[in-house]
């Protein structure tokens, strides 16, 4: 009975240790929200970022920053948004669903692209408002439609444009995307005669040609990142949101046509 005593305790205790010890804690995963215009640079951030951060994994999903904001606001797991324009992130500091300031980390510039075939025979952006073309645009919230007007209205500046260039322009949207990916498809499937892009998109897509724009009339996109504030990984969302900003994150970008931030 003592034997079976001490074998009973032993078990007892063996049972309390197991119970007692700490199982290993799992590396963070970082989920990024990331503006459509990113989609082809997101791999090679991952990868680059794997090789200083081996410990922590990122996950990556995509969408008009306008949409991202609204799934953050409300209440979609994410640790990082980043977007194609700072207004969006700076409304998620400002409503306190983000972590300020604002992490400028890229630029980039705007550009007209038409079927690989130019069916309409587009070779100025002015021809965007002539009679007939089906301009492919973005949402109304969607930044590169943001950036877009911005253009065109600075366009409209020109003499060689004119006033009424604007009108004629907006008169020829025929379709409107979710985001600046869904813009590019339409044109590379000539399903529009033409749309305005970030230049990155235009030079990542297929069966497309860029119309050039006047340097003079183009329009600065800076793209803003922020740490989402519920995230349970707020450390290691800064951490990336630095690393974005350093030399590795930057020759990247700069790779795939980026421009550095301001």
């Amino acid at each position: 009975m003592k034997s079976a005593a001490l074998f009973v305790g032993a078990v007892s205790l063996a049972a309390a240790m197991g119970c007692s010890a700490t199982a290993p804690t799992p590396p963070p995963t970082l989920t990024i929200l990331a503006a459509s215009s990113l989609q082809s640079s997101l791999s090679d951030l991952a990868a680059a970022w794997k090789r200083t951060h081996p410990t922590t994994a990122l996950v990556t999903s995509t969408g008009a920053t306008s949409a991202l904001r609204t799934q953050i606001e409300q209440g979609s797991p994410a640790d990082v948004l980043l977007g194609a324009d700072t207004t969006n992130a700076q409304a998620l500091v400002d409503e306190q669903d983000a972590i300020g300031p604002v992490t400028r980390y890229a630029t980039n510039e705007l550009t007209v692209i038409v079927p690989a075939s130019n069916p309409k025979g587009i070779q100025t952006p002015a021809d965007l408002a002539k009679a007939g073309v089906c301009v492919i645009a973005a949402g109304a919230d969607v930044p590169i439609n943001k950036y877009a007007e911005q253009l065109v209205a600075n366009l409209a500046q020109r003499p060689e444009y004119g006033a009424a260039f604007e009108a004629g322009y907006e008169a020829n949207v025929c379709s409107r995307e979710d985001n600046v990916g869904a813009v590019v498809n339409k044109i590379s499937l000539d399903e529009g005669d033409a749309a305005i892009v970030y230049v990155t998109d235009a030079e990542a897509g297929s069966n497309l040609q860029q119309v050039a724009v006047p340097a003079d009339s183009n329009v600065l996109a800076t793209y803003g990142g922020v740490p989402v504030k519920a995230s349970a990984n707020a450390s290691a969302a800064a951490d990336f949101l630095t690393w974005l900003t350093g030399s590795d994150a930057q020759a990247v970008l700069k790779a795939h046509g980026f421009g550095a931030a301001p």
